[in-house]
């Protein structure tokens, strides 16, 4: 008992965006169904969200402050690094 209650402890969030995305697979065939685009869509969007949650969950991807701040540095270094090596007239057109 205390192993099957600690894996859902530490799955929990996993768990969670599976289920949500199982809601959001049937919410959006039903809505595609009775002709309601809109809500579809929104289930779609649901579902591509909740499917990369899963995935950065499992591959232990965290989003914090810091995180964000350090790829936006290095994305920014490599934009300016690339820029300053293309030759002055590119694109020709």
């Amino acid at each position: 008992m205390g192993t099957i209650t600690a894996s859902m402890f530490l799955m929990r969030w996993e768990l969670f965006s599976a289920l949500m995305m199982f809601f959001a697979s049937t919410f959006n065939v039903k809505c595609r169904q009775r002709s309601r685009r809109g809500l579809a869509f929104i289930f779609t969007g649901v579902g591509i969200g909740m499917s990369c949650w899963f995935v950065t969950g499992l591959l232990g991807i965290t989003f914090s402050a810091e995180h964000m701040a350090y790829m936006w540095d290095v994305i920014s270094t490599a934009f300016v690094e690339t820029m300053s090596r293309a030759p002055a007239d590119w694109p020709i057109p």
